[in-house]
């Protein structure tokens, strides 16, 4: 099938591109909707010849399917902020950002006039909206019965990549090389990464940061928290006090990466009851009190493994992890102390079931 890129060289964090017209796009995508197994999902078609500024190279991933660190996904790039709605997919609430082949893009200037809806262009998008919208869902055998899963890109992303290895310099250098991260960036991230990865290989530096000493989890506050009330992220010795001994509340993870926003205060975002489980496409309905807050992501500065990663998840909090707060009389920062060079938003980092609940 054809797999035509951006004219000239790769794309890179600062270019302007312009989604490709439907029809340029379906030639691209095999029988499953995918190219280079990865899904152009039904949640992509409204960006179809909008224009958008690249944010990032899509060159080194964290997995939050097998947990195998960081993997490689080819000719792919990430758009501004662009996540998916979760309409194609029962409503999910995860927000995960959209990978775009950069075969589904057309580098632009700045200024330059928008080229006009080819002919066919409506009846292109209908065609398109059936190939991604045929293939979201699979039936499966499971104990009670055929279970219905679903499928979009970050179920599909250990088949569209290619592993890393943690200790390879050259991933890490090729995210400065690309223009993903500043070069104080990636001097301080290198630094630590050096550090902690031997560390972490002796069993010295554990990739759960805080744990309780229960098998179960300890009862919390119930805050019934709705979007844009204010809240103080708990300290890591109180939300120690919340966590069983593998680290989790009520199956939820405490991430490495949440320790950074621990004493500051954010707006709530919304309240998380559904999402899709990347390991196994099963749409989970969340039991039990699950929110995000604006601005609040994973760096991937801090995960073990993982490193550099871009796709800035909005990791999932407990109620008993927050306090009620005032409004700051300055919006606090939406990125990671540690982030320096990275744009704001997302959702959970992945550290091991992050979307648990």
């Amino acid at each position: 099938m054809p797999n035509e890129k951006t004219s000239g060289r790769p794309l890179r964090a600062g270019d302007l591109v312009e989604v490709r017209g439907a029809a340029e796009i379906l030639a691209t995508l095999d029988a499953e909707g995918e190219l280079d197994a990865l899904p152009f999902m039904p949640e992509m078609i409204g960006y179809v010849g909008r224009r958008f500024p690249v944010a990032g190279r899509a060159e080194k991933v964290c997995d939050t399917v097998r947990y195998s660190g960081s993997r490689r996904l080819a000719d792919t790039v990430l758009l501004a902020d662009l996540r998916c709605d979760g309409a194609g997919h029962a409503g999910c609430q995860a927000e995960c950002r959209l990978f775009w082949k950069e075969a589904w893009l057309r580098r632009v200037e700045p200024g330059a006039p928008s080229s006009p809806p080819p002919p066919g262009h409506d009846e292109a998008v209908r065609e398109l909206a059936a190939r991604a919208g045929a293939h979201t869902t699979r039936t499966v055998q499971a104990e009670k019965g055929s279970a219905l899963r679903y499928r979009c890109q970050a179920t599909e992303l250990p088949r569209a990549t290619v592993r890393l290895r943690t200790l390879d310099p050259r991933p890490y250098l090729r995210e400065l090389t690309c223009g993903n991260v500043s070069l104080g960036r990636f001097l301080r991230v290198t630094a630590r990464a050096a550090i902690e990865e031997p560390l972490a290989r002796l069993g010295l530096v554990a990739d759960v940061p805080v744990k309780g000493t229960s098998p179960s989890s300890p009862k919390t506050e119930q805050l019934g928290l709705g979007p844009g009330e204010w809240v103080q992220v708990r300290s890591a010795a109180e939300i120690e006090g919340t966590l069983n001994d593998k680290g989790k509340n009520r199956g939820l993870w405490f991430d490495r990466e949440m320790l950074a926003f621990c004493g500051r205060t954010f707006r709530v975002r919304r309240r998380i009851t559904k999402i899709v489980d990347d390991r196994t496409g099963e749409l989970i309905e969340m039991k039990s009190d699950c929110v995000t807050l604006e601005g609040v992501v994973c760096s991937g500065d801090r995960s073990l493994a993982r490193w550099f990663c871009p796709r800035q998840i909005y990791p999932y909090w407990r109620e008993g992890w927050l306090r009620r707060a005032e409004a700051p009389a300055e919006a606090p920062a939406a990125e990671s102390p540690d982030s320096g060079d990275a744009p704001p938003a997302a959702r959970a980092a992945g550290a091991p079931g992050p979307r648990s609940g």
